[in-house]
């Protein structure tokens, strides 16, 4: 860990005790990483995130009281800087992941995960530009996404040649600095553009914007 990196602070959330103390276990052996506080329920999950304000929240979708999709925008709603939020399920080919990923988690993570691609999941939404699992998300958006897809949005019309691109790009899980190698500007450019999108769009991230442009029919998930 670099020295001038704090380590990433967790949150996690699940009703069964034994998930939360093995994620702990996983997390807590990192040095970069720490579980900072558990949550059993939907509703624990989201007072103990207001009140600890972690970085990272990882999220059961299925959970008593309030869903993980229900906890995952009652969070963001309430925090003007949310930690970012990664759905925690079983299977991935589910509407309840989906759902998550519209509301605004930054991502899933499969429960039979390795203890390997766990922590590299979650050092990646932290400090990374590039989105989680973009393969999986755009399998995610052609299952779901397109069953009631809406006119073209007025957004799509706004985005320059440029900003276009680099969405696409972004849907390919492409950090800044390699979208800028792969087009030929600077990472600068490369991060205006993605504001840019962000704005238009009005997604609270990329993992938001790409949705938005699958299920708009601006990029075809297949």
């Amino acid at each position: 860990m670099s020295p001038e990196r704090a380590a990433v602070r967790i949150v996690v959330a699940d009703d069964e005790r034994m998930v939360r103390t093995a994620l702990r276990v996983i997390l807590d052996a990192e040095p970069d990483l720490t579980v900072v506080g558990e949550a059993a329920t939907g509703t624990e999950a989201v007072s103990v995130v207001r009140e600890l304000l972690p970085d990272v929240v990882l999220m059961d979708v299925r959970m008593p009281e309030t869903d993980g999709i229900r906890a995952t925008e009652l969070i963001l709603a309430a925090l003007a800087e949310p930690p970012r939020i990664v759905v925690v399920t079983t299977f991935e080919n589910d509407s309840y992941v989906y759902e998550a990923l519209r509301a605004g988690a930054a991502g899933f993570l499969l429960k039979r995960a390795a203890p390997e691609e766990l922590i590299q999941a979650v050092r990646l939404v932290a400090h990374s530009e590039s989105l989680l699992f973009p393969a999986a998300v755009r399998t995610l958006a052609a299952e779901y996404g397109a069953r009631a897809r809406p006119a073209p949005p007025a957004w799509a019309a706004r985005l320059t040649e440029r900003e276009g691109d680099v969405l696409r790009l972004m849907a390919t899980g492409l950090t800044n600095a390699e979208m800028a190698e792969r087009m030929g500007v600077g990472s600068s450019t490369v991060k205006s553009h993605v504001a840019a999108v962000l704005a238009k769009t009005g997604a609270r991230d990329r993992t938001q914007a790409v949705i938005a442009a699958y299920e708009s029919g601006f990029i075809a998930p297949r």
